[in-house]
C-alpha cells in the first residue's frame, strides 16, 4: 500500500522534480488550494457566527478581516512562487496550459486586491447613538456612504468581485490538477487534494443548505426595512436575509 501512494499517477514516467519546482508547488496549493478556498467559504458563510447576539450585534468583522487578510497571504505567496518556477531552469514546455491559467490567477487575483480600494465608502452605524433599529430621527440618523445607500458604484464592485472570485476559483483547480499531471505527482497527492477539496465542498453545501450564505447588508446594518439595502432585493448568488430564517441562536431559545 505504502509503494502504491508513493507511486506516480502515470507509471510510464518519472515524478522527478527540481527542488524548486517542488517549492513551487507547495506553496501555491497553500496559496490557492487551501487559503483562497477558505476564505471565500468565510465570506460567504460566517458573516454572522452562531455565538453572535444578531441583530442587536451588528458588523461581525471577523468574515472581513479573514478575507482580506488570506487574500493579500496568498498573493504574497504566490509572488515568491513565481519567482522560484522563473529561477527554475530546464523547464520545459509540456505545462503551457498550466502556465496560462496559472498567469491568469495571478491576474484575476491582483484585480480582487486592486479592487478593494473601489469599493467606495461604507457608511452606516458610524454616529455613536445609532444602533441600526431606527432610521429616520436626527440623533439617530447614520453617515451615507456607498455601501450603507448600495450605491450604482457599490454594486458594480460587488458583482466583479464575486464574479472574478467564483471565476478564479474554478480555474485554481484546474490549474493544481493540470501542474499536478505535468509533474507526474505521487498517488498520496492526488488523495490528499481530492480528501480536502471533498471537505471543503462538504461543508460549504451543509453550510448553504442550513441558510448560512447571509445577506451581507442584513448582516452589517440590521434588518431595519426603512435601510436603503433593505428596500432592495439581496446581493449575491442563493443567499438568504437573516431576518427570513431562525438564526442559530434562535433555535436553541437564547
Amino acid at each position: 500500500m505504502i509503494d502504491l501512494l508513493f507511486a506516480p499517477i502515470d507509471p510510464t514516467r518519472a515524478h522527478d522534480v527540481s527542488l524548486g519546482m517542488a517549492w513551487h508547488g507547495r506553496l501555491m496549493f497553500l496559496a490557492w488550494g487551501i487559503i483562497c478556498p477558505l476564505v471565500i467559504v468565510s465570506a460567504r458563510y460566517f458573516k454572522i457566527l452562531d455565538k453572535q447576539a444578531w441583530p442587536q450585534e451588528l458588523d461581525n468583522r471577523f468574515w472581513w478581516r479573514s478575507h482580506w487578510i488570506g487574500q493579500t497571504f496568498a498573493m504574497g505567496l504566490s509572488c515568491i512562487g513565481l519567482a522560484l518556477i522563473l529561477w527554475t531552469p530546464g523547464l520545459s514546455g509540456e505545462a503551457w496550459l498550466h502556465r496560462v491559467t496559472g498567469y491568469a490567477i495571478l491576474a484575476l487575483g491582483s484585480v480582487q486586491l486592486l479592487s478593494g480600494f473601489f469599493r467606495g465608502s461604507k457608511g452606516g452605524p458610524t454616529h455613536p447613538s445609532w444602533d441600526g433599529t431606527a432610521h429616520g430621527a436626527p440623533d439617530d440618523e447614520p453617515v451615507h456612504g456607498d455601501h450603507f445607500d448600495m450605491t450604482r458604484r457599490r454594486l458594480l464592485f460587488e458583482r466583479v468581485h464575486r464574479t472574478v472570485g467564483y471565476t478564479t476559483l474554478m480555474l485554481v483547480a484546474v490549474t493544481i490538477l493540470n501542474g499536478m499531471w505535468a509533474a507526474n505527482a505521487p498517488i498520496w497527492m492526488w488523495a490528499m487534494v481530492g480528501g480536502w477539496w471533498t471537505a471543503l465542498i462538504s461543508a460549504a453545501v451543509w453550510l448553504q443548505l442550513h441558510d448560512h450564505a447571509y445577506d451581507t447588508y442584513q448582516a452589517i446594518y440590521g434588518p431595519n426595512p426603512d435601510l436603503p439595502g433593505n428596500r432592495m432585493p439581496q446581493q449575491g448568488w442563493r443567499t438568504v436575509r437573516p431576518s427570513t430564517i431562525i438564526l442559530p441562536r434562535q433555535r436553541i431559545g437564547e
